[in-house]
């Protein structure tokens, strides 16, 4: 149902192309290609900052949506798409630590507080060589 949720329903997701590439609940992770229409400098085809930025921002959700799950493990698809629906980005800062080089990304999310109003979260933005392009921390409400 998540998966269905951040690849298909989100349809912001799927312009970036993002899609899921873990569940894991010690860090859900969303994978993208880069392409032309994510580039923000041209000359050296670096990928644009606000799509870093909305990677980040993504997996973020998606680290909150798993921990709630993981939280409430009696509840239906139904009862989690609820709770999720009430989750929204507080605050979030990046760190672009490294021009968006590369033909694959992958952002991850890990939880590092899931309070029963806001939870903290901290994500990262690698490209295919591992090399870490940006780093995130971000408040989401969660209630």
């Amino acid at each position: 149902m998540l998966r269905e949720l951040f690849e298909r329903k989100i349809q912001f997701n799927d312009i970036l192309g993002l899609t899921v590439a873990s569940l894991a609940p010690a860090g859900p992770q969303l994978a993208f290609a880069m392409r032309d229409e994510l580039v923000g400098n041209f000359v050296h085809y670096r990928l644009h900052g606000g799509v870093i930025s909305a990677a980040l921002d993504t997996v973020g959700g998606l680290a909150v949506a798993v921990a709630l799950a993981e939280k409430f493990p009696g509840d239906s698809a139904e009862e989690i798409a609820h709770r999720f629906n009430r989750v929204g980005t507080i605050d979030l800062r990046v760190d672009y630590l490294r021009p968006g080089q590369g033909k694959r990304f992958v952002a991850t999310g890990r939880v590092i507080r899931l309070g029963g109003r806001i939870a903290s979260l901290q994500m990262t933005l690698e490209n295919e060589a591992g090399q870490m392009i940006a780093t995130g921390a971000g408040s989401y409400v969660v209630s």
